[in-house]
């Protein structure tokens, strides 16, 4: 008997096989999708165009996963496996979106699953080559849960239309930059545009970590939606802020750059480090508290006080769209529940005659003008005031408003709240 050994199989693009596999563990809820595949890529060092590729893949897959899916159920049992199911949505993708030849996709993604072990290659054959885009529908409009389209319509209006439109666009990069900075990048042939609060959208010639700009700390990247929420204080140059829920400290560090003297209060200790690091790196320093925002706090009131609260993130979907997977009304409850128990906290280390700005990166109703309705029925020692600087589309939303998401900006809730000037704290 004469031995014949299996072929090889044909070669296939890491780029796509990355893509899978980060999907795989965003789709399953293990992590988002910034930071597994900002990791994967560090490790796997891919050339910057299969970086892009494995990109594309990852975040339109994720925006346009309700049309997949729809598409997609039909020609699969229920108990097919989360790898195979992962790897057609990817593969669904380049051949329903970005625009890839179809015997191409075919061809590579039969080659993934037989070479990196992840599925069927005939089922992959089979399904790819029948696979067709849904008949439109408001799903394939919005690319939203019903529930989610119907907040977004009901808070945008007419705008709702371009919204919708525009979280399924690939985000672009904003950064606050310094002259330096500017002058760094464009020699490295990055292109650099100005952009509303003070925000440039850049696109880079390498990768981020590698610029000399980012390195030296001339630049921060950080939204316009971001840069209106510190821009709403007012001038906090010498002034004492209290940076509250601050996370990172990217707005920490937004109010140290402007000159403020700056306390960052954050529940986990391990955003303090991560917002030292990057202080460091830029220059600036500010001072850290760990403590829950849910009870009272023992610090000297502030006449400028920033509560950025932790919310749904919702309107956060074009850089995130793995959160309108996940997203519940039980979770936007959940949230606002929260945030409604950090106001009365946060406005307790307000000064008399100071400045409280409440904001989240949500749109819905509840987390933002809800909240901040029932915080002023029962604090009459505060008032709403217009929110000064802005720059970036918005609309009227209760006692504040809301950014418009268009163009790569996020979509926020900003409220400035003023304590009147006699009136006792605590």
């Amino acid at each position: 008997m004469t031995f014949t050994p299996r072929p090889r199989p044909e070669a296939f693009n890491p780029a796509r096989e990355l893509a899978v596999r980060v999907l795989l563990r965003v789709l399953a809820g293990e992590t988002f999708a910034a930071p597994a595949l900002d990791a994967a890529l560090q490790q796997t060092r891919l050339p910057g165009r299969d970086s892009g590729l494995a990109t594309h893949i990852v975040y339109g897959t994720l925006r346009h996963f309700p049309s997949l899916d729809t598409a997609l159920t039909p020609m699969l049992t229920g108990d097919t496996h989360p790898k195979v199911r992962t790897l057609l949505l990817a593969g669904a993708f380049e051949k329903l979106y970005l625009d890839t030849p179809p015997h191409a996709v075919v061809s590579e993604y039969v080659n993934l699953a037989r070479g990196a072990r992840l599925a069927p290659p005939g089922l992959v054959n089979a399904v790819l080559r029948r696979i067709e885009a849904p008949v439109p529908s408001e799903v394939t409009r919005t690319e939203l849960p019903g529930w989610l389209a119907t907040t977004f319509r009901a808070v945008y209006g007419e705008a709702a239309d371009t919204v919708f439109a525009d979280l399924l666009a690939p985000q672009p990069l904003w950064m606050s930059v310094s002259d330096a900075g500017l002058r760094s990048l464009e020699a490295e042939g990055s292109r650099v545009t100005p952009g509303p609060q003070g925000a440039d959208r850049v696109e880079l010639s390498r990768p981020l970590r590698e610029t000399e700009a980012f390195e030296r700390g001339w630049a921060q990247p950080i939204n316009p939606a971001s840069l209106a929420c510190v821009d709403a204080l007012g001038e906090v140059a010498g002034e004492r802020v209290l940076d509250l829920a601050g996370g990172a400290g990217i707005k920490a560090a937004m109010l140290a750059a402007r000159g403020a003297q700056v306390t960052s209060v954050d529940l986990l200790s391990r955003k303090h480090e991560q917002a030292r690091a990057n202080l460091t790196r830029l220059g600036l320093r500010a001072d850290f508290v760990t403590h829950d925002l849910t009870r009272p706090i023992d610090l000297v009131p502030a006449a400028h006080v920033l509560l950025d609260a932790p919310c749904t993130g919702s309107g956060t979907l074009r850089s995130h769209p793995e959160i309108k997977l996940r997203l519940t009304t039980h979770a936007v409850a959940a949230a606002a529940a929260l945030q409604a128990q950090m106001l009365p906290n946060a406005a307790a280390l307000v000064a008399p005659g100071g400045t409280l700005v409440y904001s989240v990166c949500s749109v819905t109703p509840q987390e933002g003008p809800e909240v901040v309705a029932g915080f002023l029925a029962g604090h009459p020692e505060f008032v709403a005031e217009a929110v000064p600087g802005l720059e970036v589309p918005h609309v009227p939303a209760g006692d504040g408003l809301l950014t418009v998401p268009e163009g790569g900006i996020d979509g926020f809730f900003i409220a400035r709240l003023r304590r009147r000037p006699e009136t006792s704290v605590g």
